[in-house]
């Protein structure tokens, strides 16, 4: 719960917005012949009792890489350190 705003979890848009996500990740598969036609996924939209299939691993996913801090200058200076993350994007 997360990802939704806290004014919205206690509606009922939070089974709409879980759905979405859902959907999306069914989308991004490894494989594309395993993700959904746009007609299925206007079908899985528009309904709102449908058993949906489990996602498998998505074709993109961005790691978070967390750069250590490093020692001081050895002529007594500070190094800032800001915890900036690096990410390595490669295409498919």
């Amino acid at each position: 719960m997360e990802l939704i705003d806290k004014i919205l979890v206690q509606s009922r848009v939070t089974s709409e917005v879980l759905k979405c996500i859902h959907i999306g990740l069914l989308c991004v598969q490894e494989n594309p012949t395993n993700g959904p036609t746009m007609l299925s996924v206007i079908i899985m939209l528009a309904s709102d009792n449908i058993m949906l299939p489990l996602p498998t691993k998505p074709a993109f996913f961005v790691g978070r890489l967390v750069v250590e801090p490093i020692e001081p200058i050895s002529n007594g200076g500070v190094v800032s350190f800001n915890e900036v993350t690096v990410s390595n994007l490669s295409p498919r």
